[in-house]
């Protein structure tokens, strides 16, 4: 019998861990502090605990372990991980050489429109702002309104909207306050490192979730998104995408060309895109797995574990998809939204979680916690991920379960607290 393979595992959730120890993988996990799990600690062979986001901790500690329980594969399926995996894989002579060089593009959304700009893909009007001057500038070129967006974070912390030009004090503002500092909603792990101006993009939006084999890439799922124009905070998630096939061809299709031109070459990936009035969009990648629960929206409705391929693909331990799979049933999130105020109390979770066609259900709010008005996905108290025979009947029942069957009581905030904060 061969020895089991021996994976560097950077950061990540349980259900990461899990998969390569469902693998027989011999795991070396290096881990944040702040992030280190009972299961984690439990499960892992070694457990290394650093800040793996900077560099110059971090790679002396993988060096060692490289050389004490020698690495087949550096992995990472989480976003701060994913620069650290890379040019420790770059460096371990586990890649082509490339992969950081691939991951850096992908993280940092100027450096990604430049690249796609280069290839002659489509891509709005896009500067760095480098002063309070360029915004009205590129207001002046873009036209109005115009986002603005740090350039490597996640989950919508920090995305802006100009208005018009009376707005952009406001902006200018918000990112002195922001740029160079830390991250402050959800998680401390990302720099603020400067933001990116980029013309509106108008249509609907969707996600696009990817594998990627030797550089042969596979759409597992188009996830339909609901967003709300006035905010940045995604409301809910459903696949499979209501779509007429030709859409979702266009949709696939860019997304193939965007991940080609991109340079990825294996492992999951996460492409956020828009079907705008001059076509398909995309505005912004990942090269790791969708959040929100998307994964198990992708395992509910189509029986594709992305997981366990983002850990078995590296490790060779597993066949490539052939193609894309069918739809077995339909799967949705939605999140769990109230107005501003102070919560009172709060009921009918383990209800609806025990239900046998609910996925999840959790909610993060409890009696006398803020609800904060809503700017991005950090300001979400819960939600709800269910299955159901298609699209339409995940979305209605989860809507449902959402609004009614999950009770959380808010004492409304008075009129000047509940005016939402200029995000």
């Amino acid at each position: 019998m061969s020895p089991a393979p021996t994976v560097l595992l950077i950061g990540g959730v349980d259900a990461h861990l899990e998969r390569f120890a469902a693998l027989g993988a011999k795991v070396v996990l290096i881990q944040h502090p702040d992030k280190v799990t009972a299961f984690q600690a439990g499960t892992a062979d070694v457990l290394l605990v650093v800040d793996y986001t900077d560099w110059d901790t971090v790679l002396p500690f993988a060096e060692a372990a490289r050389s004490v329980y020698g690495v087949d594969a550096v992995v990472s399926l989480t976003e701060p991980g994913l620069n650290p995996a890379s040019r420790l894989s770059d460096l371990f002579g586990l890649s082509d050489g490339r992969r950081y060089e691939v991951s850096r593009r992908m993280r940092d959304k100027w450096l990604m429109r430049r690249h796609l700009a280069e290839q002659g893909l489509p891509v709005p009007h896009a500067a760095l702002v480098e002063g309070r001057a360029s915004l009205d500038a590129f207001g002046e070129r873009a036209g109005y309104p115009f986002i603005l967006k740090p350039l490597s974070t996640t989950a919508g912390f920090g995305l802006l909207r100009a208005e018009d030009p009376g707005d952009l004090d406001r902006v200018w503002a918000r990112i002195q306050e922001l740029d160079g500092g830390r991250t402050d909603r959800g998680s401390t792990m990302f720099t603020v490192d400067g933001f990116l101006m980029e013309s509106y993009i108008d249509g609907p939006e969707f996600s696009v979730e990817a594998l990627s084999f030797a550089g042969r890439h596979v759409v597992v799922a188009v996830t339909e998104k609901l967003v709300d124009e006035a905010h940045f905070a995604e409301l809910g998630h459903a696949v499979p995408a209501r779509l007429d096939e030709g859409d979702r061809e266009r949709l696939t299709g860019a997304v193939e060309a965007f991940l080609t031109a991109m340079g990825v070459i294996d492992g999951p990936s996460h492409t956020e895109i828009r079907l705008s009035g001059r076509g398909p969009v995309v505005i912004e990648s990942h090269n790791r797995l969708g959040g929100d629960h998307i994964v198990e929206l992708v395992e509910a409705a189509y029986g594709i574990d992305m997981i366990a391929y983002g850990a078995a693909w590296p490790l060779g331990l597993t066949e490539p998809l052939d193609a894309s799979p069918a739809p077995l049933a339909g799967a949705a999130t939605r999140f769990v939204l109230r107005e501003p105020g102070t919560v009172t109390a709060v009921s009918g979770v383990a209800e609806v979680a025990a239900r046998p066609d609910v996925i999840a259900a959790q909610v993060s709010v409890r009696p006398g916690d803020t609800v904060r008005p809503l700017r991005d996905n950090w300001d979400r108290l819960g939600c709800v991920v269910v299955r159901a025979a298609d699209t339409d009947g995940a979305v209605e029942l989860c809507e449902h379960l959402t609004q009614s069957a999950i009770r959380i009581d808010v004492e409304p905030a008075e009129p000047s607290a509940a005016r939402p904060v200029a995000a």
